[in-house]
């Protein structure tokens, strides 16, 4: 999958945030597509999600995921048609050090050799 340029809006409000990342995890294989966005922040993590103190950016930071799901759904078009089998692409915008990195993955069925027993 091609990445697309990030929406200027959604960059903008990221970078004045703190995120260094924004990942989107594509998954399909059963005529059905879907979408795992995160959006890291270094301060705000699991260990951070109970402290007052970091709520305000946590409610922010949950927002601009909200936005970048919504506008990743706009741009890529991504089915999810298959046979079953999972498959994905996973695009990561490094805002930190200002690189798109995408890869693809796919799960494969491997049968082993028959072994052949007496029947009893």
């Amino acid at each position: 999958m091609e990445a697309q340029k990030l929406d200027k809006t959604i960059r903008a409000k990221a970078e004045n945030l703190g995120v260094t990342q924004i990942e989107l995890r594509f998954q399909g294989g059963s005529d059905e597509g879907y979408l795992h966005v995160e959006v890291v922040h270094p301060e705000v993590t699991w260990q951070t999600r109970d402290d007052p103190d970091k709520q305000q950016l946590r409610t922010e930071v949950l927002q601009l995921a909200e936005d970048v799901e919504k506008w990743a759904w706009e741009v890529y078009s991504y089915s999810g048609a298959g046979d079953g089998s999972d498959y994905g692409d996973d695009i990561i915008y490094n805002l930190k050090e200002g690189v798109v990195e995408t890869s693809e993955w796919y799960q494969e069925v491997k049968y082993s050799d028959p072994v052949k027993m007496e029947m009893s």
